[in-house]
C-alpha cells in the first residue's frame, strides 16, 4: 500500500516536472484546481503516540481490506508557486502530450 502523503508528495513532483517543461515554450496552462479520489484504508498505529495513517488502496482491491475500515475521499488541490519574494501565483503547465493522457 501506499501511504496518502507519498501519493500527494508524487503528485507535487509530477506537477513540478510539468511546469519545468512549459519554461519558455510558446503555449503554457494556468494549472487550475487538481482533484484527488482515492479509497483509502485508515490504521492507527499502538503506543503512546497512537498515530494515524491514511493508505490508498489499489483499485479493484477493496476486498483483500474487508478487515479494515475504508473510506473514498477527495482532496481539491489549489496548486501555487512561490517566487524568491514569497509571493504566491497560479501555477503554469505546458509540454508535450504523453500516450495515453487524458
Amino acid at each position: 500500500m501506499l501511504e496518502l502523503t507519498e501519493m500527494i508528495r508524487e503528485l507535487r513532483r509530477e506537477l513540478i516536472e510539468a511546469t519545468a517543461d512549459g519554461s519558455g515554450q510558446p503555449v503554457r496552462f494556468e494549472l487550475g484546481p487538481v482533484e484527488i479520489e482515492a479509497t483509502v484504508a485508515v490504521s492507527r498505529e499502538a503506543g503512546g503516540s497512537g498515530k494515524v495513517r491514511f493508505w490508498v488502496v489499489e483499485a479493484g482491491a477493496d476486498g483483500k481490506y474487508g478487515q479494515a475500515a475504508t473510506q473514498r475521499i477527495t482532496l481539491t488541490l489549489h496548486p501555487k508557486t512561490i517566487s524568491a519574494d514569497g509571493t504566491t501565483q497560479t501555477a503554469l503547465i505546458g509540454g508535450n502530450r504523453v500516450p495515453g493522457e487524458r
